[in-house]
This record gives structure tokens, C-alpha cells and sequence, in this order.
């Protein structure tokens, strides 16, 4: 069973990543249940649009977005680790 936690890092994982797919094959996951959990989480994220900034600002904002990529993906295989040792992995939990 997967927590609030990993299912949140899956959709952020598919947003970084552009692509809900290339997520859920990263994952071993589902493509439809992270579509499904991304959209309910679109619905209630505010976050501030490029528009207007500077090229350093826009590129900061790259880079930040690579990194959380980057920590998201170190996340969900720690957890995966913690899921496979236990033998607790559960598809239909996403």
C-alpha cells in the first residue's frame, strides 16, 4: 500500500518528467492512476506562473525543477527499497 507521501512524489515525478508515462514506467506503476491522482492534485496547486521573469529567474527555476526531480526519484526508490524488502508492493494502491 502506498502512503499520501509516495503517491504525491509519483505525481510530482510525472510532472517533472513531463510525461505521465515515462513516470509510471520509471515506477512500475499504472499510467491511469497517476493521471488520475495528478489531476486531483492540479486541482488544488497554486503555483506562480513564469511569465514576466527574468532569464536568470526562468533558469533558476529550471534548475530547481531538475533538482526536485532529481530528490523525488532518490525518494520513491528509498521507498521502493523499504516496500521490496518487506514484500508489501501493492499496484492497485496508486
Amino acid at each position: 500500500m502506498f502512503d499520501e507521501f509516495f503517491k504525491r512524489m509519483a505525481v510530482e515525478l510525472s510532472e517533472a518528467k513531463g510525461s505521465v508515462s515515462a513516470a509510471a514506467a520509471e515506477l512500475g506503476l499504472d499510467a491511469g492512476r497517476i493521471s488520475k491522482r495528478r489531476a486531483n492534485f492540479n486541482k488544488h496547486d497554486f503555483r506562480e506562473k513564469a511569465e514576466g521573469l527574468a532569464e536568470e529567474q526562468k533558469r533558476i527555476r529550471q534548475l530547481e525543477r531538475e533538482l526536485r526531480e532529481v530528490k523525488l526519484e532518490h525518494e520513491i526508490l528509498k521507498k521502493e527499497v523499504r516496500i521490496f524488502s518487506r514484500g508489501e508492493r501493492n499496484d492497485s494502491d496508486l
